[in-house]
């Protein structure tokens, strides 16, 4: 009697989940669309899989950045063009940076009672950020230590190098921070 009862209750559960699970269907024309992508994409995958590389000359490069600015005291030399094809610099400390990087989180996932929920944290100074000072880069001037900060965008860009340039456009560009390229040549 035990056998057939517990057998019983495990059919009528399965009969209970089968029930659910197809219950849960979603026959809408968005699901439909999603379905549809994912076979294509399934398709184009099995018959053109992704290729291996031996060697990846993108993380060749990313560890030859991490070299030259892993150090500590690296000066950086910032030339900057404006809209009439003028250059300008200013030798650094380090790299700039910009506005928007912070060193904490800006955000983190609040599961209240409403469901998850991203909420914004205040940076470094207390306040709170719209990610919108991303054109906006800052650093220290590489003898004086004197802050300083740029904006690039419409109509002026910035280059950065580890070394002064000796290119006939950089050779002119105006001096623009408390530092010069003679000041830091050794």
């Amino acid at each position: 009697m035990k056998t057939i009862t517990r057998t019983v209750v495990a059919s009528m559960a399965a009969l209970t989940l089968g029930v659910g699970l197809t219950s849960c269907d979603d026959d809408s024309s968005q699901s439909k669309e999603t379905k549809a992508k994912q076979k294509s994409y399934d398709q184009l995958v099995a018959n053109q899989p992704a290729g291996k590389m031996e060697y990846s000359p993108t993380r060749e490069a990313i560890n030859e950045w991490v070299k030259t600015w892993g150090k500590r005291g690296k000066l950086s030399y910032v030339y900057i063009q404006n809209a009439k094809g003028e250059y300008g610099y200013f030798v650094m400390k380090g790299m700039p940076v910009a506005r928007c990087q912070m060193l904490t989180p800006t955000e983190k996932v609040d599961a209240s009672a409403n469901g998850k929920v991203v909420v914004a944290l205040p940076g470094m100074d207390g306040t709170y950020s719209a990610g919108s000072m991303c054109d906006t880069y800052y650093g220290f001037d590489a003898t004086t230590g004197v802050f300083m900060e740029f904006t690039v965008g419409t109509n002026q860009s910035f280059f950065l190098f580890d070394k002064p340039m000796t290119m006939p456009e950089y050779a002119s560009a105006r001096q623009l921070g408390p530092t010069a390229v003679e000041d830091v040549r050794k």
